[in-house]
């Protein structure tokens, strides 16, 4: 039977900073194959990125199809580790190293519950995984590039779950049901260049820039509403870049994030920008740009009969109902929601990214009990 602790420990011992593999993808593999999973090695590369390999593995081939989505790449390491990053030690009940927490664990403790139900009971049904390489990166030759894919072949996923790390304090405690949209707006500012002692005969930018991040930084978008929590706008840089005390610049530019609900839409949100933009450019003669990026649109999975079998084994097995959430950044799950309904479900995500990344092995087994549980209810009852 494969053991969900060993099985990270050797994924973790594959150095797959993204995009490198480094050799996970392929220990995934031997895993599953003798399991009687179907595995296809997807290698995708698109202009200006690198190219990345991906995992699509499936066991049975009839409905209903749950799938298990995860990614085996992780963000670099950094200095300062008590242990090697990559050499997965366990030490005091703790398995430490990169992807412990996100989110090898979880990948492996998947195909350690497909294991213990296709050793006990075939499941009437499909199981499989989609396992991506490029999430910590630009997410572009990953999962979305999988599901279009599988697409093409007539594959229909029919509910998904995405193994996140989005608990808060223990495995199980936070059933994510929906993210918030993410995108990231540039502006350029632009007015004329002068000398200090002459202030009359330039244009100064900063202060229309000033007046435009003053105006959408004290801005309340919404008050949130049922399902999701108030949207924020948080700005990350802004830049003069100018060296000389007594030079008026020409431009000045500032980057800023807004995580939105479902209240709102890129194009709405970028258009509230512009019309702000516009309006300040009259007022001072300069000229603003806006450009902007959509990392994700904001979704829901609705509470129904898939959350609230997921909701029930959780309880199950760790004896607490697990809390609804849309809370957190982006994730994979944001590809997957135009194909099935999906949620996600894994480990704490206390030490995800840091250094001494570590994760308690009774949680493990912990969230390898959850899979278990939620595959045997989900074959014996579907929710269609």
């Amino acid at each position: 039977m494969t053991d969900a602790v060993a099985l990270t420990q050797a994924l973790i011992r594959c150095p797959s900073v993204t995009p490198d593999d480094a050799g996970a993808l392929a220990v995934l593999e031997a895993a599953l194959t003798p399991l009687g999973f179907a595995c296809h090695r997807l290698r995708f590369e698109q202009e200006g990125t690198a190219p990345v390999e991906n995992l699509y593995a499936r066991w049975g081939t009839e409905a209903p199809h749950f799938c298990f989505a995860g990614h085996t790449d992780v963000v670099p390491p950094g200095d300062g580790w008590t242990h090697d990053p990559f050499a997965a030690v366990i030490a005091d009940g703790a398995l430490h190293g990169r992807g412990a927490a996100d989110m090898k664990s979880a990948v492996a403790a998947f195909v350690a519950a497909a294991a213990w139900l296709i050793a006990e009971a075939p499941p009437k049904g499909s199981i499989s995984l989609l396992i991506t390489g490029d999430e910590e990166g630009p997410s572009v030759n990953g999962t979305i590039k999988v599901l279009g894919w599988m697409k093409e072949r007539g594959e229909r996923i029919d509910h998904c779950v995405v193994g996140e790390p989005t608990s808060v304090a223990t495995a199980g405690d936070t059933l994510k049901i929906g993210r918030r949209g993410s995108v990231n707006f540039r502006v350029a500012v632009r007015g004329t260049q002068g000398h200090v002692g002459y202030p009359q005969k330039a244009n100064n930018p900063i202060p229309a820039l000033a007046e435009l991040v003053t105006q959408l930084a004290g801005h309340r978008l919404d008050k949130g509403n049922a399902h999701f929590d108030p949207s924020t706008l948080a700005f990350t840089t802004l830049d003069v870049g100018n060296v000389a005390s007594n030079v008026i610049p020409a431009g000045a530019y500032a980057a800023f994030n807004i995580r939105f609900n479902d209240i709102h839409t890129p194009d709405s949100l970028a258009g509230w920008v512009r019309d702000r933009a516009d309006q300040i450019a009259r007022e001072t003669g300069c000229t603003i740009t806006v450009n902007h990026s959509v990392s994700g649109t904001a979704f829901l999975t609705q509470p129904g009969k898939f959350t609230q079998l997921v909701s029930d084994t959780v309880a199950r097995v760790t004896g607490q109902a697990p809390v609804f959430s849309t809370s957190g950044g982006t994730s994979d799950a944001r590809f997957i929601k135009d194909h099935c309904p999906v949620v996600e479900l894994g480990l704490a995500g206390a030490t995800m990214h840091k250094t001494d990344e570590w994760v308690a092995v009774s949680e493990i087994e912990k969230l390898t009990d959850i899979y278990a549980q939620l595959l045997r209810d989900y074959f014996a009852k579907p929710p269609l």
